[in-house]
Protein backbone atom coordinates (compact mmCIF):
# COMPACT_ATOMS: atom_id res chain seq x y z
CA UNK A 1 0.00 0.00 0.00
CA UNK A 2 1.27 3.60 -1.08
CA UNK A 3 1.43 5.94 1.48
CA UNK A 4 3.03 9.33 0.77
CA UNK A 5 4.60 10.73 3.64
CA UNK A 6 3.73 14.36 4.73
CA UNK A 7 7.08 15.08 6.44
CA UNK A 8 10.43 16.65 4.84
CA UNK A 9 13.27 15.22 4.40
CA UNK A 10 11.14 12.24 2.92
CA UNK A 11 12.20 8.97 4.80
CA UNK A 12 12.42 7.12 1.77
CA UNK A 13 15.18 9.24 0.25
CA UNK A 14 18.00 7.82 3.04
CA UNK A 15 21.51 9.00 2.76
CA UNK A 16 24.10 5.98 3.47
CA UNK A 17 27.02 8.00 3.04
CA UNK A 18 27.21 12.10 4.02
CA UNK A 19 28.53 12.35 0.28
CA UNK A 20 24.89 11.82 -1.16
CA UNK A 21 23.35 14.81 1.53
CA UNK A 22 24.09 16.99 -1.05
CA UNK A 23 21.73 15.48 -3.95
CA UNK A 24 18.66 15.42 -1.83
CA UNK A 25 16.30 18.14 -2.17
CA UNK A 26 14.77 18.70 1.31
CA UNK A 27 11.44 19.71 0.35
CA UNK A 28 10.78 17.10 -2.23
CA UNK A 29 9.29 13.43 -1.55
CA UNK A 30 8.44 10.50 -3.41
CA UNK A 31 5.50 11.00 -5.48
CA UNK A 32 3.40 7.96 -7.32
CA UNK A 33 2.22 9.23 -10.55
CA UNK A 34 -0.19 6.24 -11.96
CA UNK A 35 -0.28 2.45 -11.54
CA UNK A 36 -2.27 -0.73 -12.41
CA UNK A 37 0.50 -1.88 -14.73
CA UNK A 38 1.89 -5.45 -14.73
CA UNK A 39 5.73 -4.65 -15.59
CA UNK A 40 6.62 -0.97 -15.89
CA UNK A 41 9.80 -0.64 -17.72
CA UNK A 42 11.87 1.64 -19.81
CA UNK A 43 11.17 5.13 -19.28
CA UNK A 44 12.07 7.94 -21.27
CA UNK A 45 11.67 11.61 -21.38
CA UNK A 46 10.43 13.93 -24.06
CA UNK A 47 11.16 17.65 -22.80
CA UNK A 48 9.80 19.23 -25.99
CA UNK A 49 6.73 17.98 -24.92
CA UNK A 50 6.96 17.32 -21.33
CA UNK A 51 6.04 14.06 -21.06
CA UNK A 52 7.11 11.05 -20.40
CA UNK A 53 6.93 7.43 -21.71
CA UNK A 54 7.27 3.92 -20.18
CA UNK A 55 6.61 0.67 -21.46
CA UNK A 56 3.98 -1.62 -19.49
CA UNK A 57 5.51 -5.09 -21.13
CA UNK A 58 2.58 -7.70 -20.26
CA UNK A 59 0.01 -5.33 -21.01
CA UNK A 60 1.34 -4.68 -24.60
CA UNK A 61 1.47 -1.06 -24.26
CA UNK A 62 3.58 1.93 -24.16
CA UNK A 63 1.87 4.73 -22.02
CA UNK A 64 2.45 8.35 -22.02
CA UNK A 65 2.65 10.87 -18.52
CA UNK A 66 2.30 14.52 -19.14
CA UNK A 67 3.57 16.40 -16.59
CA UNK A 68 1.96 19.70 -17.41
CA UNK A 69 -1.44 18.07 -16.57
CA UNK A 70 -0.60 14.72 -14.35
CA UNK A 71 -2.68 13.06 -16.84
CA UNK A 72 -2.24 9.49 -18.13
CA UNK A 73 -2.97 7.80 -22.01
CA UNK A 74 -2.19 5.22 -23.63
CA UNK A 75 1.17 6.34 -26.04
CA UNK A 76 0.75 3.13 -28.22
CA UNK A 77 -0.57 -0.24 -28.22
CA UNK A 78 -0.25 -3.06 -29.32
CA UNK A 79 3.60 -2.05 -28.73
CA UNK A 80 5.04 -5.17 -29.71
CA UNK A 81 5.70 -6.02 -26.23
CA UNK A 82 7.89 -2.30 -25.92
CA UNK A 83 10.55 -3.17 -23.20
CA UNK A 84 13.22 -0.57 -23.02
CA UNK A 85 13.03 3.21 -24.59
CA UNK A 86 15.59 6.00 -25.39
CA UNK A 87 16.00 8.92 -27.66
CA UNK A 88 18.29 9.46 -31.08
CA UNK A 89 20.24 12.41 -30.81
CA UNK A 90 17.39 13.82 -33.45
CA UNK A 91 15.14 13.45 -30.71
CA UNK A 92 13.24 10.41 -32.17
CA UNK A 93 11.73 7.34 -29.80
CA UNK A 94 14.26 3.99 -30.31
CA UNK A 95 12.26 1.40 -28.38
CA UNK A 96 13.50 -2.40 -27.79
CA UNK A 97 10.67 -4.83 -28.88
CA UNK A 98 10.27 -8.06 -27.36
CA UNK A 99 7.15 -9.14 -29.74
CA UNK A 100 9.18 -8.81 -32.85
CA UNK A 101 12.51 -9.62 -31.39
CA UNK A 102 13.91 -6.03 -32.79
CA UNK A 103 14.80 -2.53 -32.01
CA UNK A 104 13.10 -0.24 -33.89
CA UNK A 105 13.03 4.12 -34.20
CA UNK A 106 9.76 5.98 -34.41
CA UNK A 107 10.16 8.76 -37.22
CA UNK A 108 8.75 12.48 -36.92
CA UNK A 109 5.37 11.19 -38.79
CA UNK A 110 4.99 8.14 -36.30
CA UNK A 111 6.42 5.62 -38.90
CA UNK A 112 8.34 2.85 -37.58
CA UNK A 113 11.54 1.64 -39.17
CA UNK A 114 13.66 -1.38 -38.47
CA UNK A 115 17.03 -0.63 -37.10
CA UNK A 116 18.19 -4.16 -36.41
CA UNK A 117 16.45 -7.76 -36.28
CA UNK A 118 18.88 -10.04 -37.53
CA UNK A 119 22.33 -10.66 -36.58
CA UNK A 120 24.30 -12.91 -39.38
CA UNK A 121 21.09 -14.58 -40.60
CA UNK A 122 20.06 -15.24 -37.25
CA UNK A 123 17.09 -13.52 -35.65
CA UNK A 124 17.75 -11.36 -32.20
CA UNK A 125 17.02 -13.17 -29.05
CA UNK A 126 14.61 -10.16 -27.27
CA UNK A 127 16.46 -6.68 -27.14
CA UNK A 128 15.99 -5.58 -23.64
CA UNK A 129 17.51 -2.21 -23.30
CA UNK A 130 18.87 0.25 -25.29
CA UNK A 131 21.51 3.84 -25.40
CA UNK A 132 22.34 5.63 -28.19
CA UNK A 133 26.13 7.89 -27.87
CA UNK A 134 27.06 11.52 -29.06
CA UNK A 135 27.93 9.88 -32.56
CA UNK A 136 24.73 8.32 -33.21
CA UNK A 137 25.60 4.52 -32.82
CA UNK A 138 22.66 2.81 -31.19
CA UNK A 139 23.89 0.07 -28.19
CA UNK A 140 21.74 -2.64 -27.27
CA UNK A 141 21.15 -5.85 -24.99
CA UNK A 142 19.81 -9.26 -26.30
CA UNK A 143 18.71 -11.74 -23.78
CA UNK A 144 16.54 -14.04 -24.06
CA UNK A 145 13.83 -12.97 -21.23
CA UNK A 146 10.70 -11.72 -24.01
CA UNK A 147 11.25 -15.18 -25.47
CA UNK A 148 10.98 -17.83 -22.74
CA UNK A 149 7.43 -17.71 -22.35
CA UNK A 150 4.11 -16.07 -23.63
CA UNK A 151 4.04 -13.15 -20.56
CA UNK A 152 6.42 -10.85 -22.09
CA UNK A 153 6.45 -11.34 -25.31
CA UNK A 154 5.65 -14.73 -27.96
CA UNK A 155 7.88 -18.58 -26.62
CA UNK A 156 10.49 -19.04 -29.26
CA UNK A 157 13.78 -20.66 -29.36
CA UNK A 158 16.91 -18.27 -28.92
CA UNK A 159 18.72 -18.28 -31.81
CA UNK A 160 22.09 -16.40 -30.45
CA UNK A 161 24.04 -16.11 -27.51
CA UNK A 162 23.55 -13.54 -25.25
CA UNK A 163 25.43 -10.01 -26.29
CA UNK A 164 25.62 -6.23 -26.29
CA UNK A 165 25.71 -5.15 -30.24
CA UNK A 166 26.52 -1.69 -31.74
CA UNK A 167 24.70 -0.20 -34.89
CA UNK A 168 27.21 2.04 -36.61
CA UNK A 169 25.31 4.97 -37.43
CA UNK A 170 27.35 5.56 -41.24
CA UNK A 171 27.71 1.90 -42.17
CA UNK A 172 24.35 0.60 -40.75
CA UNK A 173 26.67 -2.16 -39.50
CA UNK A 174 25.47 -4.29 -36.47
CA UNK A 175 28.32 -5.79 -34.29
CA UNK A 176 28.46 -7.99 -31.05
CA UNK A 177 30.26 -5.51 -28.93
CA UNK A 178 30.24 -7.54 -25.99
CA UNK A 179 30.02 -11.32 -26.04
CA UNK A 180 29.54 -14.40 -22.83
CA UNK A 181 27.49 -12.69 -21.33
CA UNK A 182 24.69 -13.93 -18.11
CA UNK A 183 21.65 -12.05 -19.12
CA UNK A 184 23.12 -8.95 -20.29
CA UNK A 185 20.34 -6.13 -19.10
CA UNK A 186 20.55 -2.25 -18.40
CA UNK A 187 22.72 -0.31 -19.93
CA UNK A 188 24.49 3.01 -19.61
CA UNK A 189 27.29 5.27 -20.55
CA UNK A 190 29.83 7.54 -17.92
CA UNK A 191 29.22 10.89 -18.38
CA UNK A 192 32.23 11.09 -21.62
CA UNK A 193 31.10 8.35 -22.86
CA UNK A 194 34.61 6.32 -21.78
CA UNK A 195 32.94 3.89 -19.71
CA UNK A 196 29.99 1.54 -20.36
CA UNK A 197 28.14 0.06 -17.29
CA UNK A 198 26.29 -2.94 -18.13
CA UNK A 199 23.70 -4.90 -15.48
CA UNK A 200 24.98 -8.87 -15.84
CA UNK A 201 21.84 -9.66 -14.49
CA UNK A 202 22.26 -14.09 -14.31
CA UNK A 203 25.81 -13.38 -13.54
CA UNK A 204 26.63 -16.29 -10.63
CA UNK A 205 26.64 -16.02 -7.67
CA UNK A 206 25.32 -12.94 -7.77
CA UNK A 207 23.94 -10.19 -10.21
CA UNK A 208 26.70 -7.29 -11.61
CA UNK A 209 27.25 -4.73 -12.99
CA UNK A 210 29.82 -4.79 -15.15
CA UNK A 211 31.92 -1.96 -16.81
CA UNK A 212 34.42 -1.50 -19.97
CA UNK A 213 36.43 1.27 -21.50
CA UNK A 214 35.00 2.55 -24.46
CA UNK A 215 37.10 3.57 -27.83
CA UNK A 216 36.36 4.09 -31.27
CA UNK A 217 32.98 2.12 -30.97
CA UNK A 218 34.99 -0.74 -29.36
CA UNK A 219 34.87 -2.27 -25.90
CA UNK A 220 37.41 -3.22 -23.67
CA UNK A 221 39.24 -3.90 -20.08
CA UNK A 222 35.86 -5.75 -18.88
CA UNK A 223 35.70 -5.98 -15.35
CA UNK A 224 33.13 -6.00 -12.41
CA UNK A 225 32.08 -2.41 -11.32
CA UNK A 226 29.72 -3.56 -8.54
CA UNK A 227 28.73 -6.85 -7.02
CA UNK A 228 25.02 -6.68 -6.19
CA UNK A 229 24.73 -9.64 -3.43
CA UNK A 230 21.32 -9.94 -2.53
CA UNK A 231 19.75 -7.11 -4.89
CA UNK A 232 18.60 -7.13 -8.34
CA UNK A 233 19.88 -4.35 -10.56
CA UNK A 234 18.31 -3.66 -13.83
CA UNK A 235 17.90 -0.35 -15.51
CA UNK A 236 20.29 2.22 -14.81
CA UNK A 237 21.46 5.86 -15.38
CA UNK A 238 24.26 8.78 -14.55
CA UNK A 239 24.04 11.39 -13.56
CA UNK A 240 26.52 14.43 -14.40
CA UNK A 241 28.84 13.65 -11.59
CA UNK A 242 29.16 10.02 -12.73
CA UNK A 243 27.06 8.65 -10.01
CA UNK A 244 25.03 5.79 -11.01
CA UNK A 245 21.16 5.53 -10.29
CA UNK A 246 20.18 1.90 -10.01
CA UNK A 247 16.79 0.13 -10.52
CA UNK A 248 16.85 -2.35 -7.72
CA UNK A 249 14.32 -4.60 -6.04
CA UNK A 250 13.75 -8.57 -4.88
CA UNK A 251 10.29 -8.00 -3.35
CA UNK A 252 11.61 -6.99 -0.04
CA UNK A 253 11.45 -4.10 1.64
CA UNK A 254 15.48 -4.01 3.00
CA UNK A 255 16.18 -4.13 -1.43
CA UNK A 256 13.02 -2.44 -3.73
CA UNK A 257 13.71 1.01 -4.97
CA UNK A 258 17.05 2.85 -6.22
CA UNK A 259 20.60 2.25 -5.46
CA UNK A 260 22.59 5.82 -5.95
CA UNK A 261 27.10 4.32 -6.18
CA UNK A 262 29.47 7.02 -6.71
CA UNK A 263 31.64 6.42 -9.83
CA UNK A 264 33.85 4.14 -7.18
CA UNK A 265 31.16 1.76 -6.79
CA UNK A 266 30.55 2.62 -3.08
CA UNK A 267 27.09 2.41 -2.36
CA UNK A 268 26.15 6.12 -0.81
CA UNK A 269 22.47 6.67 -1.19
CA UNK A 270 19.15 4.95 -1.71
CA UNK A 271 15.66 5.90 -2.37
CA UNK A 272 12.85 3.23 -0.95
CA UNK A 273 9.93 2.25 -2.83
CA UNK A 274 7.36 -0.16 -2.07
CA UNK A 275 7.86 -1.95 -5.58
CA UNK A 276 10.55 -3.39 -7.01
CA UNK A 277 11.70 -0.52 -9.29
CA UNK A 278 12.96 -1.97 -12.93
CA UNK A 279 14.23 1.17 -14.75
CA UNK A 280 14.29 4.93 -14.72
CA UNK A 281 15.71 7.99 -16.57
CA UNK A 282 15.84 11.79 -15.25
CA UNK A 283 13.30 14.11 -16.44
CA UNK A 284 11.74 17.45 -16.15
CA UNK A 285 12.35 21.12 -17.53
CA UNK A 286 15.94 20.58 -15.77
CA UNK A 287 16.68 16.96 -15.82
CA UNK A 288 16.52 16.93 -12.46
CA UNK A 289 13.57 15.27 -11.85
CA UNK A 290 13.62 11.20 -11.42
CA UNK A 291 11.27 9.13 -12.89
CA UNK A 292 10.97 5.41 -11.63
CA UNK A 293 9.15 2.60 -13.32
CA UNK A 294 8.48 -0.05 -10.67
CA UNK A 295 6.63 -2.86 -11.08
CA UNK A 296 2.74 -1.66 -11.28
CA UNK A 297 3.42 1.96 -10.48
CA UNK A 298 5.68 4.86 -12.07
CA UNK A 299 7.03 6.98 -9.14
CA UNK A 300 9.32 10.33 -9.62
CA UNK A 301 11.14 12.80 -7.16
CA UNK A 302 12.95 15.68 -7.52
CA UNK A 303 16.42 15.57 -7.10
CA UNK A 304 19.79 18.02 -6.73
CA UNK A 305 22.06 16.72 -9.73
CA UNK A 306 21.08 16.38 -13.69
CA UNK A 307 20.69 13.33 -15.33
CA UNK A 308 23.48 13.15 -18.31
CA UNK A 309 22.14 14.56 -21.80
CA UNK A 310 20.84 11.95 -23.86
CA UNK A 311 20.55 9.24 -21.29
Amino acid sequence: MWTPTIRYPDPAIEVIDPSFARYRVFSAGVERLATGCRWSEGPVWFGDGRYLLWSDIPNNRILRFDEETGAVQAFRKPSNFANGNTRDRQGRLVTCEHGGRRVTRTEYDGAITVLADTFEGKRLNSPNDVVVARDGAVWFTDPPFGILGNYEGERAEPELPQNVYRLDPVTGVLEAAATDLAGPNGLCFSPDESILYLVESRAQPNRRILAFDVSGGRLSNRRVHIDAGPGTPDGFRCDTDGNLWCGWGMGDDALDGVMVFNPDGTLIGRIRLPERCANLCFGGRHRNRLFMAASQSLYAVYVDTQGVAGG
